[in-house]
C-alpha cells in the first residue's frame, strides 16, 4: 500500500508537467491575436456618435423594406413568378450582409466597443465576402430573367421552371460557398505578431491580411482572381443580356410595351450600378488606394453594405406595379 501510494505521487506529478508542457507548445504556437480591435471609421472618431444615427435609420429602412417585400410576395400567389423568387434571393442576402455589419458598427461608434474575436472576425469576412458574390450571382440570374421575359416571353414558363429556379440558387449557393472557403483556409493560417488594430468599421479581408507577419501575396491573388472571376464575368454576362434585351427593345411597335420594358430594366440596371460601383471602388482603394483618404475609404465601403440593401427594395417597389399595388393593400387593411 505504502509502495502504491509512492508510485501514485510521480504518476500524477508527470501527468500534470505534461499537462503544462502542453498548455505552453500550445499558447507558444498560436498564430493569432485573441481580438482585434476595429477603430470604426479612422478620421472621424469625434463625429461617430452622430454618425451612427443615419447608419442605423438606413439600416432599419433596409430590414423593414426587404420584409416586406418578403412578406407580399409570399402572401400574395399572383406574384409566384421567376422574377420575384429571385427578388426573395435579394432581399434576404441584403438582410444578411447589413445584419453582419451595422449591429457592430453602431455598437463601435455609440458604446466604443471596438474589440471583437479572431474568429467570430473570420465569420463576418465569410459572409460580407460571401454574401457579397451571392448578391453578385443572384443579380445576373435576374438579368438573365429579363433576357427570357422580354426576348423569348412564349418560351418563359417552360425555361424558367422551379427546378430550374432552384437549381440557379443552389449553384449561386455552391459558387460562393466554394469561393469562400480556401479565402478562409489561408486567412487562418496567416501567423498575426504584430498590431491587432483593424483600420475598418468591420472585418475586410486585406484590412485583416494586411496585418499578418510575412507574405501574403496568395491571399492578395486569390482575392484578385475572385473578383475578376466573379464581377468582371458577371458585369460582362449581364451587359450581354442587357444588349440583347435592347435590340428587341428597340423594335417593339408598341409605346406601351416599350416604356414598360425600360421601366422595368431601368430599375434592374440601377441596383446593379448601385451595387458594383461602390464595390469596384472599394476594391481599389484597399490595394492601391493609398492616395484616396481612408475616411473616405471606409466611408464609402460601409456605404457599399448598407445603401443598396436600403434601396433595393424601395426601387423595386415602386417600380414593380404587383408589389407596389400589394404593399399599398397590406398597409391599408393595418390602417382600417
Amino acid at each position: 500500500m505504502h509502495l502504491l501510494m509512492h508510485d501514485k505521487v510521480p504518476l500524477a506529478f508527470l501527468m500534470a508537467s505534461s499537462h503544462c508542457r502542453l498548455m505552453f507548445i500550445l499558447e507558444s504556437t498560436r498564430t493569432h491575436p485573441s481580438t482585434f480591435i476595429l477603430k470604426g471609421i479612422p478620421g472621424l472618431e469625434t463625429s461617430h456618435f452622430w454618425i451612427a444615427f443615419p447608419f442605423c435609420i438606413m439600416y432599419c429602412i433596409a430590414l423593414l423594406g426587404n420584409l416586406t417585400i418578403l412578406l407580399v410576395i409570399k402572401s400574395e400567389p399572383s406574384l409566384h413568378l421567376p422574377m420575384y423568387y429571385f427578388l426573395c434571393m435579394l432581399a434576404i442576402i441584403d438582410m444578411v450582409l447589413t445584419t453582419t455589419t451595422v449591429p457592430k458598427a453602431l455598437s463601435i461608434f455609440w458604446f466604443q466597443s471596438h474589440e471583437i474575436c479572431f474568429h467570430c472576425c473570420l465569420v463576418q469576412i465569410f459572409f460580407i465576402h460571401g454574401f457579397s458574390i451571392l448578391e453578385s450571382g443572384v443579380l445576373l440570374a435576374m438579368a438573365f430573367d429579363r433576357y427570357v421575359a422580354i426576348c423569348k416571353p412564349l418560351h418563359y414558363t417552360t425555361i424558367l421552371t422551379n427546378s430550374v429556379i432552384a437549381k440557379i440558387g443552389l449553384a449561386i449557393l455552391v459558387r460562393g460557398i466554394g469561393m469562400m472557403t480556401p479565402l478562409m483556409c489561408m486567412l487562418g493560417n496567416l501567423h498575426f505578431c504584430g498590431t491587432n488594430i483593424v483600420s475598418h468599421s468591420y472585418c475586410e479581408h486585406m484590412a485583416v491580411a494586411k496585418l499578418a507577419c510575412g507574405y501574403i501575396i496568395t491571399n492578395n491573388i486569390y482575392g484578385l482572381t475572385v473578383a475578376i472571376v466573379v464581377v468582371f464575368s458577371d458585369c460582362m454576362f449581364i451587359i450581354i443580356s442587357y444588349v440583347l434585351i435592347l435590340r428587341v427593345v428597340i423594335g417593339l411597335s408598341s409605346k406601351q410595351a416599350l416604356l414598360k420594358s425600360f421601366g422595368t430594366c431601368g430599375s434592374h440596371i440601377c441596383i446593379i450600378l448601385m451595387f458594383f460601383t461602390p464595390a469596384l471602388f472599394s476594391f481599389y482603394a484597399e490595394r492601391w488606394g493609398q492616395h484616396i483618404p481612408i475616411h473616405l475609404h471606409i466611408l464609402i465601403a460601409d456605404l457599399y453594405l448598407l445603401v443598396p440593401p436600403m434601396l433595393n427594395p424601395i426601387i423595386y417597389g415602386m417600380k414593380t406595379k404587383q408589389i407596389r399595388e400589394q404593399v399599398l393593400r397590406l398597409f391599408c387593411q393595418k390602417g382600417t
